[in-house]
């Protein structure tokens, strides 16, 4: 079932739209247009229990003051570019720098914070649009973007990318909900027990900027593949834990990219919930909520703090279009960008 209600207007006075999605199990997903940001994540415990289990603000005003990509799209390029620039077919392009010398989730005003056209889609779906000029945040092409968030039957968050340009650009997509799947973010997700199915991960410099080895997890505390509470390893003296003040890392993933396949599992004793992400993408970030100190205070006030929500945003690598040894991320004229990711629920 679809609703759809006001949701208040954007700086530019633009009308925002709140759209709710509901499947016959109980499950509720709430989405904004404003920046395609799932606002709220209703999902059952062992005990039938619906919570709301993902980071956030109650009311718009949130959303439109700073905030850490709370639930947004992230785009057109998620993660992060080194000093934002890249070369793409002998023309160097100049970036936005939002993050220290980098370009991060798409710049100053990325995907986050525009207001994408809503439509329903079906019984349980909604459908966003967004067409991004030629030469925002520095991009070349003017980019057309069509995501689809579904909930299905199969208590699913489904999250469909299609996107088409002009001319040659890069564009990597994502999804940055933070979840707790004990209380929403009221408490730490230390307890979080996290299975990554991958056996190398990318390591940064202290800037966060992937070296461009490929390194094995074997022996490391990035080692996931058969689960660890989130707590055991996360404040450890390893250098790369460090440099993010916990995980703040690419994953590369299992299995043949552009296939639909398992990426990551999240179980939270508890309760009993138990997450499963699934995608096309050829990798994840697991990031551990780091670099919230308190100061955002979110849902019913809440106020959030280092730990208390866990991101796997499914992507391609970061700094790909200075990396020439990662998966590209070129989409050329007349070409298709496509990625599935999601999002399953279930308790055990």
């Amino acid at each position: 079932m679809n609703a759809k209600q006001p949701y208040g207007r954007a700086p530019d006075g633009i009308p925002v739209d709140l759209y709710t999605l509901t499947n016959s199990a109980g499950m509720q997903a709430q989405i904004t247009n404003y920046g395609g940001i799932v606002t709220s994540l209703l999902v059952p415990d062992r005990t039938g229990g619906l919570r709301d289990v993902v980071l956030g603000f109650d009311r718009l005003d949130g959303y439109l003051g700073r905030h850490p990509y709370f639930g947004a799209i992230c785009g057109r390029y998620a993660n992060r570019i080194a000093r934002g620039r890249f070369t793409l077919n002998g023309v160097q392009y100049t970036l936005s720098r939002n993050d220290g010398e980098n370009h991060l989730h798409g710049g100053v005003r990325g995907f986050d914070k525009v207001v994408w056209q809503g439509q329903e889609h079906g019984a349980s779906a909604l459908r966003l649009a967004y067409v991004s000029p030629a030469g925002e945040e520095g991009y070349p092409g003017r980019l057309t973007v069509l995501v689809t968030y579904e909930l299905t039957e199969g208590n699913e968050l489904r999250i469909d990318y299609l996107a088409s340009s002009d001319a040659d650009t890069v564009l990597n997509l994502s999804h940055h909900g933070y979840f707790n799947l004990a209380d929403g973010g009221a408490s730490d997700v230390l307890t979080h027990q996290v299975t990554i199915d991958a056996d190398h991960y990318l390591p940064v410099a202290a800037d966060l900027i992937p070296t461009g080895e490929v390194r094995r997890v074997e022996g490391t505390p990035m080692d996931l593949r058969g689960g660890a509470a989130i707590g055991t390893r996360v404040d450890g003296s390893d250098e790369q834990l460090m440099f993010g003040r916990g995980y703040d890392h690419t994953f590369v993933l299992d299995g043949q990219s552009g296939q639909l396949r398992r990426a990551a599992r999240v179980y939270e004793p508890a309760s009993g919930r138990l997450m499963e992400v699934f995608t096309t993408e050829p990798g994840v970030q697991f990031y551990t909520g780091n670099f919230l100190d308190g100061t955002v205070a979110g849902k019913a006030g809440v106020a959030y703090r280092p730990r208390h929500g866990l991101c796997l945003e499914c992507q391609h690598f970061p700094d790909s279009p200075n990396q020439p040894q990662f998966p590209t991320t070129v989409l050329k004229r007349g070409q298709t960008y496509t990625q599935t990711t999601l999002y399953r629920f279930s308790v055990t």
